[in-house]
């Protein structure tokens, strides 16, 4: 494992910026920050989106936070090695040293340190615990996942789910301690799958429940638990169609080998959505 980093924030496009962020702000216990009429951000205890004006359920960018200022430079060093190109950071909470890569599937990617006052201010902001946790896509090119972060980047590969063949039909990846950082499901299609929040324990998951429920939110799968990493979780829809997962219990790894997991046959919840019951 090289990068030493945690996903600090998610930003996504939405054609109503405000609307979105106000909803993250009801239902996760987050301040809404008006920055112009195409720019919102939601800020709470360890906790970031942002909302831009665009096209619903499209990743704007996403930020992994390093450790260090060293871990950062080696994080640019191994991707120019590996012939990436390196982009300036759009990122708001990362100081001018960071800088931004575009995945196999064009997905922007940001590394950084955090800004000074994002980290008092993570302090300071009570609020029900949920750091951002985990970003998972839907891909139609799985190998090029695995080849940019794993192979280039040296994200540490944690598990993977096969089809029958053997052919991958899932990868998760971390930048730390914690089971998964970044992963990516075999789809049809590309974009993001869904962004998770570890809440902990299965009392803060019910605590999340109760904030979206007296909002009027309908749970869209869950509660449950996975098998690859371990976690209890909750999913929700919010107003854009972005996925949320609310998990708690995700499994932390030092130096095990990589595990493999069977794929069973995915079904449809109520709500149409194809799931993956392993």
């Amino acid at each position: 494992m090289q990068s030493g980093a945690f996903l600090h924030h998610v930003a996504f496009e939405s054609a109503q910026p405000e609307r979105l962020a106000t909803f993250y702000s009801k239902n996760m216990d987050m301040d809404v920050i008006r920055i112009s009429d195409t720019e919102f951000r939601a800020e709470g205890p360890m906790r970031r989106l942002v909302a831009v004006k665009g096209t619903d359920k499209k990743l704007a960018y996403a930020g992994l936070a390093c450790r260090t200022q060293d871990v950062v430079d080696a994080m640019r060093a191994r991707a120019l090695s590996h012939g990436i190109d390196i982009l300036d950071s759009p990122s708001p909470y990362f100081d001018d040293k960071a800088f931004a890569l575009r995945d196999n599937d064009g997905h922007l990617i940001c590394f950084g340190m955090a800004k000074a006052q994002t980290v008092s201010y993570r302090a300071a902001r009570p609020g029900l615990h949920a750091p951002t946790q985990h970003l998972t896509f839907a891909t139609q090119d799985l190998p090029g996942f695995k080849d940019f972060y794993v192979d280039k980047l040296g994200f540490f590969l944690a598990d993977r789910v096969l089809h029958p063949d053997g052919d991958p039909a899932t990868i998760f990846t971390t930048t730390n301690h914690e089971h998964h950082t970044i992963a990516a499901f075999k789809s049809d299609r590309t974009g993001v799958d869904h962004h998770s929040y570890e809440a902990g324990t299965f009392e803060n998951i019910k605590l999340f429940c109760d904030r979206f429920a007296a909002n009027g939110n309908l749970v869209s799968w869950g509660p449950g638990r996975h098998g690859p990493g371990n976690n209890l979780f909750v999913f929700y829809d919010d107003p854009d169609g972005n996925w949320i997962e609310i998990s708690g219990e995700l499994e932390t790894i030092y130096d095990r080998e990589v595990m493999d997991w069977p794929q069973e046959p995915r079904s449809l919840n109520k709500w149409g959505k194809a799931i993956l019951r392993s």
